[in-house]
């Protein structure tokens, strides 16, 4: 009996994960290993479980989904990643592609839209929704042209994004310090360094500056989990015990997380 691929998902909301697991499992050929929604639990889920398939949100708590792909894609380059999301804008469309994914399909796709990518992207092939981003993205896939356009946010680093994304989820410092194993004061650098080529001067503005950019998600229930979880969220989307539990939570990530700045 040939063995089964395995999965994980870290898309949310919840039920739409429902969804994905049940659709995936009728195929027969393939088994949900692993779900998550965290960033950083991303990374923890694929070292151990090693999937041939990772269905991948771009907004996420804790760490981007274009940042999980940079940590794990050198390390896994036989899995196929499929990103699912809501945003349908070029940059995001690059960014994903230029980190490694392997198709990109938005989450109001049909069931026959989502299970064509997904074959699509198992059999090796790119899979990109039809209507996004057209002449960009195939510009992009043949190699013939890369259309991007310049602004403030290319001057970013990816590590000053992955400072800017905590900063605007409301944690602090020394808790940024420890979840990406840097020092406080490497920290306090980045934050300066943001500031200073955004011109932005205080944490509202670069908090508005990330949900414009996709870092954070703007929807202040955006990362509530289901009432039967232990993670919820106040109404201000930051605090509760899903805040001091992940702040609780401090994985090294020296052997995840490049070590840059």
């Amino acid at each position: 009996m040939q063995s089964k691929e395995k999965v994980v998902i870290v898309v949310g909301p919840q039920m739409f994960r429902e969804f994905l697991r049940t659709m995936l499992e009728a195929k027969g050929d393939l088994e949900v290993v692993d779900e998550v929604f965290d960033g950083m639990e991303a990374i923890e889920s694929i070292k151990s479980h090693a999937p041939d398939l990772l269905l991948l949100d771009l907004a996420l708590p804790r760490l981007s989904g274009v940042s999980v792909l940079n940590a794990v894609r050198d390390q896994f380059p036989e899995m196929k990643i499929m990103i699912l999301t809501d945003y349908k804008a070029d940059q995001y469309v690059l960014e994903a592609f230029q980190a490694g994914a392997n198709g990109y399909c938005i989450k109001d796709a049909s069931r026959e839209e989502l299970l064509l990518a997904i074959e699509s992207v198992m059999s090796g092939h790119k899979f990109v929704s039809p209507g996004i981003a057209g002449n960009v993205v195939e510009g992009y896939l043949d190699g013939r042209k890369k259309i991007k356009e310049s602004s403030d946010w290319d001057t970013i680093t990816q590590r000053e994004r992955e400072v800017l994304k905590l900063l605007a989820e409301g944690y602090k410092n020394k808790e940024i310090g420890a979840m990406l194993h840097i020092s406080c004061k490497t920290v306090e650098k980045h934050r300066s360094n943001i500031m200073n080529k955004l011109d932005l001067h205080n944490v509202a503005a670069l908090t508005t500056f990330a949900i414009d950019h996709g870092l954070v998600n703007g929807n202040a229930n955006s990362f509530i989990f289901s009432t039967n979880s232990p993670l919820t969220t106040s109404s201000n989307g930051n605090s509760g015990n899903f805040h001091r539990r992940h702040s609780d939570f401090m994985p090294n990530l020296k052997n995840e997380l490049t070590t840059s700045g």
